[in-house]
């Protein structure tokens, strides 16, 4: 049985950070049960695997190096606390990336993990200029959870998900400042090659998708609040090595102030599947392009006005959603190829304020444009 440090708590959390690094394999043994409290990146590092709770206590990390607590032993608890700062350096990151199985990632009362984005930020984003650092990887993160991390502007894209039976819970975004300081492509949540996610209760100020799903099965996003973004977002789905995205729910959510409300992109001639998506109780407000867009013909980032077949969009349902665009926008636009989106349930949907769309082609019965 392992050896606990119960004298050591009982006077307070151990502060690893202040001793020396393990240097054997009993000593790496015996702090397997510990709480450490780290005050340095380096310490964290190199000492990550000796301790089941981690406390990450107004971390300053080194420029162009990456928190690592990748590999973690099974069943350890992160807690950060007070604030988490960056140096800067133009690479692509990541600034913070945890890996391992039944892990628990948390935030202390007061904390904030600032990714000093306004240092990179160049109204370019991942489109050019300064080479901008991503915010966090939770790749391999599996049976685990992140709850309550306040966050504060990241240089782009924020959670990086690949992961299997993930819960992200309560988790504020707040990258508003980039709404005068040029932030861009600072994507909240990109989900790539995952199955049971649920993203729960998030609250988000950015300039990018709030949420998209670009592959993966039985997804859930719920309780969210979604400020001067790019709105709700499955794909683009196309030109990966994993193109499908099945099972997700989206709903219950605010979006406001934002490009769009809803939406749906898959890629010119791309091929691969979206089905089984739902968007229910989406409640707009001042949205300037569209309050539900769906098309399949997107190139390098863009429409092409032209759509293909090669990623059919089935089984979706769109249903309450409800709310205004600005009088510039359009309220609702379906691009369809000839037969590649079908089986569609459109119930129950009021946006109004905006144009009616000229240019909807091949839109599903049941559906409206």
């Amino acid at each position: 049985m392992r050896t606990s440090f119960v004298s050591m708590l009982a006077l307070g959390a151990a502060v690893v950070s202040a001793a020396p690094a393990p240097t054997s394999v009993s000593e790496l043994v015996e702090r397997s049960s510990s709480t450490c409290t780290f005050t340095s990146a380096a310490s964290a590092i190199a000492s990550k695997k000796a301790c089941s709770t981690i406390v990450l206590d107004n971390i300053e990390v080194p420029a162009g190096v990456t928190l690592d607590l990748t590999k973690l032993e099974s069943g350890t608890k992160v807690i950060f606390k007070g604030e988490t700062t960056f140096g800067y350096k133009e690479w692509t990151g990541p600034l913070i990336s945890i890996s391992g199985s039944k892990i628990e990632v948390s935030g202390q009362s007061g904390h904030v993990i600032n990714g000093g984005g306004a240092s990179w930020w160049d109204s370019e984003g991942t489109n050019g200029g300064k080479t901008k650092p991503k915010f966090f990887y939770a790749h391999s993160l599996d049976d685990s959870s992140i709850t309550g991390l306040n966050v504060k502007n990241t240089p782009v894209q924020a959670f990086s998900v690949q992961s299997d039976n993930l819960v992200l819970d309560q988790i504020t975004i707040d990258n508003s400042d980039g709404d005068t300081e040029g932030g861009h492509n600072t994507d909240a949540f990109d989900v790539g090659s995952s199955t049971y996610i649920t993203i729960s209760n998030a609250n988000v100020k950015n300039q990018d998708d709030c949420l998209a799903i670009n592959s993966g099965e039985n997804i859930v996003f719920t309780g969210g609040y979604c400020s001067g973004g790019h709105g709700l977002s499955i794909g683009s789905v196309g030109l990966r090595s994993d193109n499908t995205v099945k099972n997700v729910t989206i709903s219950d959510s605010t979006v406001t102030n934002s490009a769009n409300g809803v939406r749906v992109k898959t890629v010119y001639k791309a091929t691969g599947a979206v089905s089984g998506v739902t968007f229910s109780n989406i409640k707009l407000s001042e949205i300037s392009s569209y309050g539900i867009v769906i098309e399949q013909d997107y190139e390098n980032g863009s429409p092409t006005g032209t759509p293909t077949t090669g990623v059919p969009i089935t089984d979706l349902t769109v249903e309450k959603v409800t709310g205004t665009v600005k009088s510039s926008a359009t309220d609702v636009y379906i691009l369809c190829g000839s037969g590649s989106c079908s089986d569609w349930t459109w119930s129950g949907n009021s946006v109004t304020g905006g144009k009616t769309s000229s240019k909807c082609e091949n839109v599903p019965s049941g559906a409206s444009c």
